[in-house]
């Protein structure tokens, strides 16, 4: 289904056409109307299905018009992260409708929080915030939400997981009992349940179902530093029966440097990303179906729409921001009826974006140690706070390399800021 085909607002259409988003995902196709017609929603939609620009678009679309500097939607996430991408996601999708949107959350800096104070008093359409800073403009009296029309949660089953309840039942205590209520989590379990029994009336449900990894994929995670990731790749190449591998970066210059290292140890190892002249990329892939190439060291422009017959493993040396990333990546192995093995190299920075992808794949992936003799490992906790990333994957621009905005001033609107999932046209990038 077209957007047009949604009833949306004309200055809506606009900005979703600058966005290069053609056709709704079925989330969207699902969500959008039922929040369009102010009913209640309970959603269960893993990340990567495009249920960010789900609830952003109804929203959007009912605020239209109301530009009187009162705060009528609050968002709820877990983390500064995700804060940061949906204010971003706004940013592109709000350019031509006049409205305006503020993120706030813990552990930035001082003059970061007077920065948000003075948006949040001059006034802000919609608001996204984390539950512990939430709570403290409340405590403070910074912030009023009897004006809230629209609320949503977004990752409930996070929030919980994080131990977030007892803050978000006060949050939403302090707003008006007929607002419309949103909610969105990865998982239906009990405790999501009895959440929404309490907050939602009568809301409609949905379920959407994603594919997952085949079930002959051996997945399994090694914690390692990011100074250790290249031992770690050779010891696995030296002790392991590998075939054939490809091993998937973040980055054109990492990939680049990793092909390096390869190559002078002698093996037998190519590179693909776009950067890389076309005939030279389809003389690659040539030879590493041929048999003629060990390894492919690659970024996700190898990993959809490329059918390798009976490849043994793959490599994510870097985790990719976007778990349906995670899914097409090891979807290149295990094909036809085959086994297959993928290996996950998971940094201090990296756990946030691979516990999500393990909500997606509903399963644990076994995670083990780099062996001592490399190194020391990390120690996997996705809750712990996290420090800000540097300039992480540049495909995603508002993934990780954001500090995010602290004021009301409207970007134009960026196709990279906002990263559209598989039936979209992307914008152009660069790999």
């Amino acid at each position: 289904m077209k957007f047009s085909e949604l009833n949306l607002k004309q200055e809506l259409l606009e900005s979703i056409d600058a966005m290069r988003f053609e056709e709704a995902t079925p989330i969207q196709e699902k969500a959008i109307p039922a929040i369009l017609s102010g009913k209640d929603l309970i959603a269960c939609a893993q990340t990567g299905t495009g249920k960010t620009a789900a609830f952003i678009i109804p929203v959007l679309n009912k605020l239209i018009g109301k530009n009187d500097s009162v705060t009528r939607c609050l968002i709820i996430v877990p983390t500064r992260e995700l804060a940061i991408q949906i204010d971003q996601n706004l940013d592109g999708l709000s350019y031509f409708t006049g409205i305006t949107s503020q993120a706030i959350y813990g552990g930035s800096q001082s003059e970061d929080f007077v920065a948000q104070k003075k948006s949040i008093q001059k006034g802000v359409d919609i608001l996204i915030a984390t539950p512990g800073r939430l709570k403290s403009y409340l405590h403070l009296n910074i912030l009023d939400l009897s004006t809230i029309e629209m609320l949503v949660l977004d990752e409930a089953d996070r929030m919980l997981d994080m131990g977030f309840i007892s803050d978000i039942r006060h949050i939403i205590s302090k707003c008006p009992a007929n607002r419309q209520t949103l909610m969105f989590s990865a998982t239906m379990a009990a405790n999501i349940r009895k959440l929404s029994e309490t907050i939602l009336n009568k809301p409609e449900q949905i379920n959407l179902a994603i594919a997952k990894p085949s079930e002959k994929i051996n997945q399994r995670a090694i914690m390692v530093h990011d100074k250790n990731k290249d031992a770690l790749l050779l010891d696995i190449l030296e002790k392991e029966k590998i075939k054939n591998l490809i091993a998937f970066t973040s980055r054109k210059d990492s990939a680049d440097e990793l092909y390096r290292k390869l190559k002078n140890k002698n093996y037998s190892v190519k590179v693909i990303h776009s950067g890389r002249d076309q005939t030279e990329r389809n003389e690659t892939m040539r030879l590493f179906k041929a048999g003629k190439l060990q390894i492919v060291v690659a970024t996700d422009i190898l990993s959809r729409g490329i059918d390798i017959d009976e490849l043994s493993h793959v490599v994510n040396y870097d985790i990719p921001d976007d778990p349906a990333d995670y899914v097409h990546r090891i979807g290149r192995t295990a094909r036809a009826g085959a086994s297959g093995a993928a290996i996950s190299f998971i940094n201090e920075k990296d756990q946030y974006y691979f516990y999500n992808i393990e909500q997606l794949i509903e399963r644990e992936v076994p995670k083990e140690n780099t062996p001592e003799e490399i190194g020391e490992s990390p120690v996997y906790d996705p809750n712990k706070p996290r420090k800000k990333k540097g300039n992480r994957n540049k495909k995603s621009g508002f993934k990780g390399n954001s500090k995010g905005k602290f004021n009301n001033r409207k970007k134009g609107p960026n196709p990279r800021n906002t990263k559209q999932p598989q039936n979209q046209k992307p914008a152009p990038k660069k790999d």
